[in-house]
């Protein structure tokens, strides 16, 4: 027995060793990794998750393997996430909406994102436009703006229903421009688009997969981004800032979450990972094609962006009075 506790003590030793648990029995990872998704199959998080773990398990070695955990608009996946232990086989993946908007749409949350969970880092994004039917007299925002105040409440918008990411950037603008548009939520992205089309509404806050399809066919208008900067597809339509509306930045983004206590090298480990995944022109085209945008950003610049979308979007929510459906 003495000799067993010798030599476990000296593999622990060794470098490229990593103690952790019941798991320091070789260098991190050494068995598959659980990624939670707390959206259901099939969505834009879970397509885009898909993408990034197939070439995450590749740099690794080891497999990530996607479980869904959808409900509660991602909180049921997140709370289940920060009762993981944190032994590095378990990470969160998420959109920022369960990061910094649902504390202000569900009541019974039982976690807090800024404190209960690990930053890894921001792994994509996926931006946001305003877009418009052609029938609509406005060419850019502006004219947009000015169309609206010449008809108090009889413009509206669509979005994929009440407290979505859609709904909160039309919110938003509404706040930032001085605008009263009515607000018509539907039941997903995919039937306010279709009505958006056939006119049945005027505006959409929408993001670039689903919009960008319907622009090149000429059946609606982009009239400014919703980032920070313009987006290659569509170079010549400006931003909100641009188009002098500043303060009106709206857009996904998805980040990775380590559980609370898990060891430093191992999240190191992962975050060097993805930062070198994020690089690599087969993932960034495949992402691309699947209308998401490859990123990295550290644990600083997430937890940052939280903070700073955490109080953003609880004005919005307070302003306008949204509740979740």
């Amino acid at each position: 027995m003495t000799r067993r506790r010798h030599l476990l003590a000296a593999a622990l030793a060794a470098p490229g060793i990593v103690p952790v648990g019941a798991h320091a029995q070789g260098a991190y990872p050494n068995r598959p990794i659980r990624v939670i998704v707390p959206f259901a199959a099939g969505g834009g998080t879970d397509v885009s998750a898909r993408i990034w773990a197939q070439r995450m398990s590749e740099i690794l070695g080891q497999q990530l393997v996607i479980d869904n955990r959808g409900g509660s608009g991602g909180n049921l996946g997140a709370e289940q996430f920060v009762r993981t232990p944190p032994d590095g086989y378990t990470i969160l993946l998420t959109s920022n909406g369960p990061l910094t908007v649902n504390r202000f749409l569900y009541r019974d949350m039982q976690h807090d994102p800024l404190k209960d969970m690990m930053p890894i880092g921001i792994i994509l994004r996926i931006e946001q436009l305003l877009v418009v039917n052609p029938g609509v007299p406005a060419q850019t925002v502006q004219q947009f703006i000015e169309l609206a105040k010449a008809r108090p409440g009889q413009l509206n918008y669509g979005s994929g229903g009440a407290g979505s990411s859609l709904h909160l950037a039309g919110e938003l603008f509404k706040l930032r421009a001085g605008v009263n548009l009515v607000h018509i939520p539907y039941r997903g992205g995919g039937p306010a688009m279709q009505d958006l089309v056939s006119g049945n509404i005027q505006a959409m806050f929408d993001s670039m997969p689903s919009s960008y399809p319907q622009i090149r066919a000429n059946v609606i208008r982009p009239l400014a981004m919703c980032g920070a900067k313009r987006h290659q597809l569509l170079p010549d339509v400006p931003t909100m800032t641009e188009s002098g509306i500043p303060d009106c930045v709206a857009g996904t983004w998805i980040a990775i979450f380590a559980p609370n206590g898990t060891p430093a090298p191992i999240v190191a480990r992962v975050a060097e990972a993805a930062r070198q995944a994020a690089g690599e022109p087969a993932l960034t085209e495949a992402l691309f094609r699947a209308g998401a945008d490859a990123d990295w950003s550290g644990a600083e610049d997430l937890h940052a962006t939280m903070v700073r979308e955490t109080a953003q979007w609880g004005d919005v929510v307070r302003q306008a009075n949204i509740t979740s459906n």
